[in-house]
């Protein structure tokens, strides 16, 4: 009997240390992305050309000039889409008895759409084809991150405008102010520069980065200072002092585009170095 019992009590531990050792893993629950909802809101729309007409009406029914259809991803095919101003939903397949067509219709180039038209909101909003092609719907979120790209390209490019020597200035506004910008003072070019930087900041960035801007405006100014000439036909620079030929423009091309790519040759290369010699 006492051995029955020893028996007994060493499978009891046997099992208890086996419980003890074994661990269970959690299970893994794989959450689903939640499908956004739909916000009840007043909402707001804009042309997106930023023109703002005094009135602009946009398609409303479906007509075969003008086709508002929705590919429906779930039933296979494409709806037909109007806006009915005494119907739930946007779907003319969904709408029941007589439809009283509205009209859709931008002022100013903006609508603003209440809450208590949802029918109107989502035929906008979710399933018209023109959304973001010539109108888009106002995101407050959206929006502000658009300004402060803005903001921060802007002040990228007046700090490149405020460190920037007169000579690279110089060139840059030539582009925007053609030989204005030699009879201006350096105080004058500084101004200007900083401007257009503020005005344009992805365009100023732009010619800042980009080496021929400065190369053309060594040749124009070599030009101007009667270091090189250029034919009247604009087909051929010459040296002005011996008319000797430096190059012959291509068909087509800006003549001074042609001569920046020019100094960028082994032969233009001294051209060059003479040039901005001379210019100094």
């Amino acid at each position: 009997m006492a051995k029955q019992q020893a028996a007994a009590k060493a499978a009891k531990e046997t099992v208890k240390q086996t419980v003890e050792t074994t661990s269970v893993k959690p299970t893994t629950v794989v959450k689903e992305p939640k499908k956004p909802t739909w916000e009840i809101k007043d909402r707001t729309y804009y042309l997106k050309d930023g023109s703002t007409p005094l009135t602009f009406r946009l398609a409303s029914r479906h007509s075969a000039l003008r086709p508002l259809l929705y590919f429906d991803k779930e039933a296979g095919y494409q709806k037909e889409i109007r806006y009915a101003t005494n119907q739930m939903s946007p779907f003319a397949s969904d709408q029941k008895g007589e439809a009283t067509m509205g009209h859709i219709v931008f002022e100013e180039g903006m609508l603003v759409v209440p809450k208590e038209q949802q029918n109107l909101q989502k035929l906008l909003s979710l399933y018209h084809p023109q959304l973001n092609l010539k109108y888009e719907e106002f995101n407050p979120v959206v929006e502000a991150e658009d300004d402060l790209d803005n903001l921060e390209l802007e002040f990228d490019a007046m700090s490149a405008a405020r460190g920037m020597d007169i000579d690279q200035g110089e060139a840059i506004l030539r582009v925007e102010k053609g030989s204005e910008v030699s009879s201006m003072s350096s105080k004058e070019l500084k101004r200007d520069l900083l401007l257009f930087a503020r005005s344009n900041p992805a365009l100023f960035l732009e010619l800042a980065n980009d080496e021929n801007v400065h190369l053309r405006n060594i040749a124009i100014k070599a030009t101007e200072n009667g270091i090189i000439a250029l034919s009247d036909d604009n087909r051929t620079f010459n040296w002005a002092s011996n008319n000797r030929k430096l190059m012959t423009v291509p068909f087509d091309e800006n003549p001074y585009s042609a001569m920046a790519a020019f100094f960028k040759t082994d032969e233009g290369l001294e051209v060059f170095r003479s040039v901005e010699k001379k210019l100094n």
